[in-house]
């Protein structure tokens, strides 16, 4: 019994709290004004903590992005403190150099863009989400991925009919 009661009383607090898995695949996603390089005039150290940056994953807002009518690639990675998301990001730029004109890639730092981080309810990172031209997510992923594994997801979501 005396395990029970502490146990029934965070159960209750609990209750009320928004303790929901992040974004599902097949859920429209979020749409927020997030921080661009424009924003911070053009200054990468207000908008990632990445050693390497790629001006390319700035240049939208993700609420911009979704109205672009093309498929999103959507990083979540705080490369500053964490070797998997810097590697992570290595990939997505590989990646960006093969579909920059039919795919917009995005990187939400946590440190620089929390907002997003809440939006799509994500602990930790890297995350990594594949939004199609309708603005459904189609993929997503926590952790590192393989190369061939993002693009076998991409490549899914761009033989999609458009419209």
């Amino acid at each position: 019994m005396r395990i029970m009661l502490p146990l029934l009383l965070l159960g209750t607090l609990l209750a009320g709290c928004d303790v929901s898995p992040s974004v599902k695949v097949g859920q429209v996603a979020p749409s927020l004004p997030t921080k661009t390089l424009a924003d911070v005039g053009n200054d990468f150290s207000q908008i990632t903590t990445s050693r390497y940056p790629d001006e390319r994953m700035y240049q939208y807002s993700l609420d911009e992005a979704l109205h672009q009518g093309k498929p999103i690639v959507l990083e979540f990675a705080t490369p500053g403190h964490c070797t998997v998301c810097d590697k992570q990001l290595q990939i997505l730029k590989g990646l960006l150099a093969k579909y920059e004109s039919d795919v917009i890639f995005l990187h939400m730092d946590q440190y620089k863009n929390p907002e997003a981080f809440k939006a799509f309810r994500v602990i930790g990172d890297p995350w990594t989400f594949v939004i199609d031209r309708q603005r459904v997510v189609q993929f997503k992923q926590a952790g590192r991925m393989l190369y061939g594994e993002l693009d076998s997801a991409i490549a899914r979501v761009l033989m999609q009919p458009a419209g």
